[in-house]
């Protein structure tokens, strides 16, 4: 199994990094420009990260059903919308090899920090051998996998959107249409003239315990959070990293109801160290990576 493991994480690595040429020009900028209705008219998109990263997934979708087909796999989607995890890759030979990859878009803030979360530390990472708003119980799953886009926004107005008529895009005899409703229609050259949302993409592929943060990403939800730099995204250090998946399954099966003693306080265990010293493994303290 642990061979099963490392092909598929070495052939999505590889994926991984040929997928900047597909969604990039050689100028760095999202190939996406927009929507085009019938009338060959460009509606630009918002740079709205929801909207930015449905767009994204659905661009190289067809390029994640090759690289399955490519190395022996089926996918099936998540069934709705809050299981996890978004795609479950099945071994054509053998339906036991099963592998969780989740789809991550963030884009760069000027701290140089990305922040998303990993799924939830709730009811199907507890009872792994449930069903519960998972594809398949967690357990069935070899490995669990992020496939992250990181991007930069350009300096568009997000809430304005243009409409374009691409000169490229017309016959010789069409006429441009000028206004669609009240809006006024801007006539380009070429697709490429049109400013692209977003630019400048690193693909990275982690395991999630590997980049796991020891915070909850969002509120008051059950999820993990992910809180790390570029760098030690792709190179998969997190404050778990060199403690193990065991250490990131149990405190993460904990988090928020262990209790411990502390100054004469009873207090709930919502860091890392405070549950090693619960543990009694105060030997392990030094294998934390510290973030800087």
């Amino acid at each position: 199994m642990e061979e099963y493991k490392i092909q598929f994480k070495k052939a999505l690595d590889a994926f991984a990094d040929n997928l900047c040429s597909y969604v990039a020009t050689e100028t760095g900028d999202w190939s996406v420009k927009g929507f085009i209705d019938v009338y060959k008219n460009i509606y630009t998109i918002s740079s709205d990260t929801k909207i930015v990263s449905k767009i994204l997934e659905i661009h190289i979708f067809p390029q994640i059903i090759h690289f399955a087909e490519k190395i022996g796999y089926n996918i099936i989607l998540a069934e709705q919308q809050n299981y996890y995890p978004d795609l479950t890759f099945v071994n054509k030979k053998d339906e036991n090899i099963k592998f969780a990859v989740d789809l991550k878009t963030t884009y760069r803030k000027k701290s140089g920090i990305a922040s998303f979360t990993l799924g939830s530390h709730g009811a199907y990472f507890k009872e792994r051998d449930k069903q519960k708003n998972i594809q398949f119980p967690y357990n069935q799953y070899l490995g669990h996998y992020c496939l992250g886009i990181i991007y930069t926004r350009t300096d568009l107005d997000a809430s304005e959107t243009e409409i374009y008529s691409v000169q490229e895009l017309q016959e010789e005899c069409e006429m441009p249409i000028k206004k669609v409703g009240e809006r006024e229609v801007t006539s380009v050259k070429n697709l490429k003239s049109i400013s692209s949302v977003i630019k400048d993409f690193d693909f990275f592929v982690a395991e999630k315990w590997k980049i796991a943060s020891d915070k909850q990403g969002s509120g008051n939800t059950a999820n993990i959070g992910c809180t790390l730099n570029l760098e030690d995204l792709k190179n998969e250090n997190g404050i778990f990293s060199q403690l193990g998946e065991e250490w990131f399954d149990e405190y993460w099966m904990n988090f928020g109801f262990v209790t411990m003693l502390k100054g004469g306080k009873s207090i709930k265990i919502t860091n890392l160290r405070d549950f090693l010293e619960f543990k009694g493994r105060i030997d392990l303290l030094d294998k934390i990576v510290k973030r800087h």
